[in-house]
């Protein structure tokens, strides 16, 4: 009797332990569900455009030929006159630069146009270009996709030429362009307009200067409603958005601390003194408008022989890589055709240059299917544990439990390698959190500051003075919310 108690006992014992276990189970359960989204967060088209890191802007027009940088609008169609131009040669270019997408500029603030627009005759159908009958947007737009390139259309708002600027009329004919080029021309991965409205010009012969209120003049949201029904993933790049904002200088230096995030209801494309917040972005800010940094391959951004000599160096450009897409931006890089429609052989070898600097500095990930640890990982699930950031998956991530805003991890390797280069993403679907990290170095058993920073974002490249580490520790110092870290890599 004794005996078959203390076996009933002992079921009963089993029974509540299993219970509890069942019940730990659960409640670990409920802990390893992912962080939620700190909004705002990246939209498809957003990732889309992430993912690019770099592109082409093409600046080519009537300005090539009377070395110009800005046309008044009274220029004649007759100078356009590109003898060899090959926009295949420019797309295998691209291509092997590096470059993902080609922004071309279909019509500058001189108002020609390189498409023959059945809206205006101040175009290439004037021209002698292929005899009166060229189309250099769909030469460009063909050439791109033939070369697995994304084609974006840059189509100034101001417009020296036309007669009826600053009146609503001409807000019509710009949207008419614009549904000709949204229409007709294929996939547009992203549309470009900049801050220079209004001014001096010809305007049809009336030779005065016209300004308008750009914060109401071209009534954007129905623009840009109009261009989404035609291209609905496209990406809308202005000084303030609203799908991408500028960075606020042309030397394409991304902000040290940079937000993705923004407010876009208190400024507009075109209004002065701005560049300060456009470089930084705003940490609470409503909406996802990332950074896009800019700049020209030369000093100008058309083509002029004489700066020639003055392209960029492989190891500027390398430089103008760090400071934008080492630090969370998109590059933008303007390459512009010369006279006869080429890419120069002077910018074609400094982008190639460019390009087998890149890949030699950032060839083999040292830090890919290495052990790492942490301070700690959410739930203690596999999900989110050290080890994702080292997998090559940027799917995978580490993160903390939502209480914990801080956190380490390491990078360990099997005996000392020199490191150069440290690179960190954020898994930014969910949200861009990271207030400010640290990186240290172990050396001979003794950890060793090498770099910091402020924001990750999409990537973060810290340039360090080279060691020899066995570890390599990232410190999250703080953070808006629990951070999160899909991968750091090691060159």
């Amino acid at each position: 009797m004794d005996v078959r108690r203390a076996c009933v006992q002992g079921l009963r014992v089993l029974g509540i332990a299993a219970m509890f276990v069942t019940q730990s189970l659960a409640q670990v359960s409920r802990n390893a569900l992912p962080p939620k989204p700190l909004l705002p967060i990246p939209t498809e088209r957003h990732m889309a455009w992430h993912d690019m890191e770099r592109n082409a802007f093409v600046h080519f027009t009537v300005n090539t030929f009377t070395g110009k940088e800005w046309g008044n609008g009274d220029e004649s169609p007759t100078q356009f006159d590109p003898t060899k131009l090959d926009a295949d040669q420019w797309a295998r270019v691209f291509r092997e630069a590096g470059f993902k997408g080609v922004i071309l500029t279909c019509k500058h603030h001189d108002g020609f146009c390189l498409w023959p627009s059945e809206f205006t005759d101040h175009s290439v159908a004037q021209s002698p270009f292929r005899e009166g009958r060229g189309d250099v947007v769909r030469e460009v737009a063909d050439a791109c996709r033939r070369a697995g390139l994304k084609f974006g259309i840059y189509l100034s708002p101001w417009d020296r030429n036309h007669a009826a600027y600053g009146t609503p009329k001409y807000i019509t004919y710009y949207r008419d362009q614009l549904k000709e080029l949204c229409a007709n021309y294929g996939p547009v991965f992203e549309m470009w307009f900049d801050g220079a409205n209004g001014g001096s010009g010809y305007y049809g012969g009336s030779r005065e200067t016209r300004r308008i209120d750009g914060a109401v003049y071209y009534d954007w949201p129905t623009t840009l409603t109009v261009v989404r029904s035609l291209q609905p993933e496209i990406v809308f790049f202005s000084d303030a958005g609203p799908d991408v904002r500028w960075c606020g200088n042309e030397q394409a230096i991304a902000g040290e601390t940079n937000w993705c995030t923004f407010n876009t209801d208190t400024i507009y494309a075109g209004k002065s003194g701005i560049e300060a917040l456009l470089n930084a972005g705003v940490e609470d800010g409503t909406k996802w408008v990332p950074a896009e940094a800019n700049t020209s391959i030369r000093p100008g951004w058309f083509y002029h022989a004489e700066e020639d000599s003055l392209v960029k160096t492989p190891g500027e450009l390398f430089e103008v890589y760090l400071n934008s897409v080492g630090r969370g931006s998109t590059l933008l890089l303007n390459v512009p055709p010369d006279r006869s429609g080429r890419i120069s052989e002077h910018d074609v070898q400094a982008l190639l240059g460019w390009q087998k600097l890149i890949e030699r500095e950032f060839r083999v990930d040292l830090a890919r299917g290495m052990p790492a640890s942490s301070s700690s990982y959410r739930a203690s699930s596999a999900l989110y544990a050290p080890e994702n950031v080292t997998d090559g998956n940027a799917e995978s991530y580490w993160t903390t439990d939502d209480s914990v805003t801080t956190g380490s991890i390491e990078i360990i390797f099997a005996q000392p390698l020199a490191v150069k280069y440290i690179v960190v993403k954020e898994y930014i679907r969910l949200g861009q959190r990271i207030r400010s990290f640290t990186v240290e170095a172990s050396m001979d058993g003794r950890w060793i500051p090498v770099g910091a920073g402020t924001t990750v974002g999409y990537k973060r490249i810290l340039k360090v003075d080279m060691v020899a580490a066995d570890r390599i520790r990232v410190n999250i110092g703080d953070a808006k919310a629990c951070p999160i870290v899909s991968e750091i890599e090691l060159y």
